[in-house]
């Protein structure tokens, strides 16, 4: 799959093969086609992947994707709106979820025709079952809304839309990881700065480029790995976001990350959502079917943050259960009961949950209950981006758009999941907003007699020199001397302690486990002052620890040492801009739970935190069209 030869210059570049990317490349192919593709000329676009497109964690979406077909029962997009943002405790803005709402069915139609595999109901219809937080009628009953394939529709969507991309004749370049994002600052109080390229590292060749392009696309996926428990990828390190950081931009509500209810025990995998729109039961160590008390309309299909800190109550209150694999530990999970569903039934509709509690917590959900506890999901903020995909900065009051510069899927905040995110709404987000962007960037290119003038390459040599001898000094090993600057994600000026490469602080995977864990005592579920506080502090021992980190071996050609290095280094980064917007966040509002403020303060923080990598944080408000906000309650 890896061209020929990476140029050093396209009209395009995606950064990340999963729903959004390849939407992404999808819909800048098809709209220039329908153009006419300007000039009958093919256009230079390249999508740059640090993972084998079909390992992208697009492909590990279980339950379905959300959109108002009406296909078993009646429903709405207007319900789908409403749900959207009362699920995002109102701090959705409006506009934009109101093209998710309305969209949606257009997307999941395209990506039948695309070669989706949904599951269908007798009459060959696209099936569809009930998902958390989605209703009838502004909040009546649950609705049946999130059109499924069994519990693989990412394995599906992702399938498909790489199929299409082949077919197109995208081009991509597999397992190559981009190290910077060169962004120049603004030349007037109107711009907001413009992106000249990447340096991207090619890790079978071991050799760093430049590649300059005329529209930069990020699509690089959440930051699961900020926690120890999670039911994210091992490659889902917050890359892109702390691109945008460390080149000088700013993240959205980035203090929102979701929890998912149904982790497989400790180890975190996740148990779709479908488990229990299928009839599954959440018990607590009393046998009791706990989330009636918590969310008496809805249940165990409440929104996810909901049933999270329901869990966790439960567990504070000591009716938490053990895992069976170790039944002499913490009793910190509550059970999932799926013993109701038929055998049938749950082996054509839940293969993969089935497959995953036999496989990793040898238990038979037909008849044995299951542990399950919260888990890491999604980052419902992001880089701040239009509903056309454009990243932008907010300042003096005002959006100052980048020229040149895109995101999309869940490292993007087009701010259509606010403070908690639907289940449903993820995949709908990636595909439907992927989409719209690659189309914007077809009418730039269509609309543009010459590409953009970028003859001044010296901010492109600067960054691959910098980023050049940052590589020299991983791989001289740890005997060399201190670096004379930190891992380029930081600007602190503390003096690195010195250590050897034999001692234990000199591992990128060990320190992400410390991250992990800190992560998790900090902000996981619930927090306050003292946890955010105590969060911070620990940061600061594990950026002086991060500048200590030196390769093992002397080659960078397919040392995956070096590539976990910069990964600790945007972890950090990251890590630091969501406890601080976290302190920021004086109330309690959907993912956010803080315990010394657990109300919801409309009146102080109906707005987005725009927080950048020098810890400055703004208020961005919310668009409020037709749905003032309300009290939430399921």
């Amino acid at each position: 799959m890896n061209p020929q030869k990476v140029r050093n210059r396209y009209d395009a570049v995606i950064v990340g093969a999963g729903a959004a990317g390849l939407s992404t490349a999808l819909g800048l192919y098809r709209a220039l086609e329908s153009d006419g593709n300007r000039n009958g000329s093919s256009p230079k676009v390249l999508v740059v992947s640090k993972l084998q497109p079909l390992r992208s964690h697009t492909g590990s979406a279980e339950g379905g994707i959300a959109a108002s077909l009406g296909n078993q029962e009646k429903d709405d997009w207007h319900w789908h709106y409403y749900d959207t943002i009362k699920g995002s405790d109102w701090l959705a803005d409006q506009d934009a979820v109101r093209i998710l709402a309305e969209q949606a069915p257009d997307i999941v139609i395209q990506l039948e025709h695309d070669g989706v595999a949904f599951s269908r109901t007798e009459d060959g219809h696209i099936a569809q079952r009930k998902f958390g937080g989605h209703t009838a009628d502004y909040g009546g009953h649950p609705v049946r809304r999130a059109a499924y394939a069994a519990d693989r529709i990412g394995h599906q969507i992702l399938h498909a839309l790489w199929q299409q991309c082949l077919r197109q004749g995208v081009e991509f370049a597999e397992e190559w990881y981009v190290t910077d994002l060169v962004v120049d600052p603004p030349t007037d109080e109107e711009s907001g700065g413009h992106a000249r390229g990447l340096i991207v590292l090619d890790t079978h060749a071991g050799k760093l480029q430049a590649i300059q392009a005329d529209n930069i696309v990020l699509c690089t996926g959440g930051a699961g790995r900020l926690f120890h428990t999670t039911s994210n990828s091992w490659d889902l390190t917050g890359d892109g976001m702390a691109l945008a950081l460390q080149s000088g931009l700013q993240l959205e509500d980035v203090e929102f990350i979701q929890f998912h209810p149904t982790g497989l025990g400790h180890t975190g995998i996740l148990l779709s959502e479908a488990s229990r729109a299928e009839g599954g039961v959440l018990r607590n160590s009393q046998g009791r079917a706990f989330m009636q008390d918590y969310a008496p309309g809805h249940g165990d299909l409440a929104a996810r943050d909901v049933v999270s800190r329901s869990i966790m109550a439960e567990i504070d209150a000591d009716r938490g259960v053990a895992d069976p694999s170790d039944p002499d530990g913490p009793h910190d999970c509550v059970w999932l009961d799926m013993t109701g569903i038929d055998g049938q039934r749950m082996t054509t509709l839940l293969p993969q949950v089935t497959e995953t509690i036999h496989r990793y917590a040898h238990l038979d959900p037909t008849v044995d209950m299951v542990p399950v506890k919260p888990t890491a999901h999604y980052t419902m903020g992001g880089i701040p981006i239009t509903d056309r995909g454009r990243v932008y900065r907010w300042q003096d009051g005002r959006r100052r758009i980048i020229d040149g510069l895109f995101a999309a899927g869940e490292c993007s905040c087009v701010s259509v999941h606010g403070a908690n995110r639907l289940g449903g709404n993820s995949l709908l987000d990636a595909c439907l907003f992927g989409t719209r962007t690659g189309q914007t960037i077809a009418a730039g290119m269509s609309k543009a007699d010459e590409p953009n003038d970028m003859t001044d390459t010296s901010p492109l040599t600067q960054a691959l020199q910098k980023r050049q001898a940052f590589m020299d000094e991983l791989l001289a090993g740890a005997s060399k001397a201190d670096p004379s600057e930190p891992a380029l994600a930081d600007s602190q000026s503390e003096e690195p302690d010195r250590g050897d490469d034999t001692s234990p602080s000199n591992n990128p995977y060990a320190l992400m486990g410390r991250l992990g864990r800190l992560m998790e005592e900090a902000v996981a579920v619930r927090c306050n002052q003292s946890s955010i506080e105590k969060g911070l502090r620990g940061l600061n021992q594990l950026d002086t620890d991060a500048r200590q980190l030196r390769a093992h071996s002397g080659t960078a050609v397919l040392n995956q040492e070096v590539t976990a290095i910069m990964e600790v280094d945007n972890l950090l980064t990251l890590a630091r801009a969501v406890l601080n917007a976290s302190l920021q966040r004086r109330e309690s509002r959907g993912a956010l739970y803080r315990s010394d403020y657990p109300q919801r303060d409309d009146e102080h923080y109906l707005a987005h935190t725009m927080i950048d990598a020098k810890e400055n944080v703004s208020w961005q408000p919310v668009h409020i069209v037709d749905m003032p906000p309300k009290g939430r309650n399921y």
